[in-house]
């Protein structure tokens, strides 16, 4: 669908659909809306709140962190689009991302979101919701759309900088847990919900004892995003930080609250990690995405060709949903802990 006569149709739509005027996109009315246990319930949600009236059946997920802890909690069937992709699903929910539709790789058009007839839309980034993204959230909410972020994005940050933003108090996995809480609290399935945190809570359980019971406590880890002619690299206090404290390790760049700071190779050098984390990407926006391409920055650079990391060949590949606060943020834990064994760095 395309042109102005398009989007005021759809927008139409949309708004009596969430409205509940004509039965709405899950064939429930008002009357069967306020019949639904539970509802309707408001999640509080970066700075706003978002009304759910009845559990979502075309919900549109925006970001690949949260359209992932969707798929997780069994709700494919619910979902109406997904967006902004950085790296292939996660391992085990392949099938049931294929029944979803893509609306694209980076952002889609707010027009193409209206046009799948949401009844809830979710992001993991603020920046996703505000303007330059999608669209911002009181756009959703003139269609009566409620629209949530994850509240890693937000909770204990500020984001009123140019970049990544930065974070006023340390970020933890009980943040991203709280997230699962949310949307299962949304979509009625809470059960689920406490399953999925209880996995997660079990398996970084398991990986960080063994670490800690073998003391790696002298290691230091750096970590790199993207972009190898100004590099993004891990400040203390987002995800990269709770793979680091909940490991016992050390991040050479601990002293800065920025979330992603753009610092230079001669810095890096001068602190010298034992162990680099790469961030493994398969989009294209920035320079060295790939592990691959950053690796052969990294061996023939000469700034950073002598790191004790390079020429030790101590790297560990990890996905940029690994690196950022989501459920994959327990996927690194565990292979930052295999990588560190590995490497013989545990006493």
């Amino acid at each position: 669908m395309s042109g102005v006569s398009g989007f005021l149709a759809t927008a139409m739509a949309v708004t009596l659909s969430a409205c509940g005027s004509s039965g709405g996109p899950s064939g429930s009315s008002d009357s069967a809306a306020k019949q639904a246990d539970g509802y309707p319930l408001t999640l509080s949600s970066c700075g706003k709140k978002a009304e759910i009236k009845a559990p979502p059946q075309r919900a549109v997920s925006l970001d690949q962190g949260s359209t992932e802890i969707l798929l997780s909690l069994g709700l494919a069937d619910r979902m109406a689009g997904t967006g902004t992709w950085t790296d292939p699903v996660l391992k085990g929910l392949e099938k049931d991302n294929a029944k979803v539709d893509r609306l694209a790789d980076s952002y889609p058009s707010f027009e193409k979101v209206l046009a799948q007839e949401p009844d809830f839309v979710t992001a993991s980034f603020l920046a996703t919701v505000s303007k330059g993204g999608v669209a911002d959230r009181a756009k959703f909410a003139e269609l009566g759309v409620p629209a949530y972020v994850s509240p890693s994005d937000c909770a204990g940050k500020d984001n009123s900088g140019d970049g990544d933003g930065s974070r006023v108090k340390t970020l933890t996995m009980d943040t991203v847990y709280g997230e699962v809480r949310d949307l299962s609290r949304a979509f009625g399935v809470e059960k689920r919900g406490e399953r999925l945190i209880g996995d997660l809570k079990g398996r970084v359980a398991k990986a960080t004892k063994t670490v800690k019971d073998a003391d790696a406590s002298g290691t230091k880890l750096l970590y790199w995003f993207a972009n190898s002619d100004a590099p993004y690299i891990a400040g203390c206090c987002g995800a990269p930080g709770i793979i680091t404290r909940e490991l016992g390790v050390k991040n050479v760049f601990d002293d800065t609250r920025e979330e992603w700071p753009q610092i230079n190779w001669e810095t890096v050098a001068d602190r010298d990690p034992d162990v680099l984390v790469i961030g493994d990407l398969t989009r294209k926006s920035q320079t060295a995405e790939s592990a691959k391409k950053k690796i052969a920055f990294l061996e023939s650079n000469p700034v950073t060709k002598n790191l004790t990391a390079v020429k030790k060949k101590r790297y560990v590949l990890l996905s940029g949903q690994a690196m950022n606060p989501t459920i994959r943020t327990v996927d690194g834990v565990e292979q930052v802990a295999d990588a560190l064994r590995e490497f013989g760095l545990t006493k």
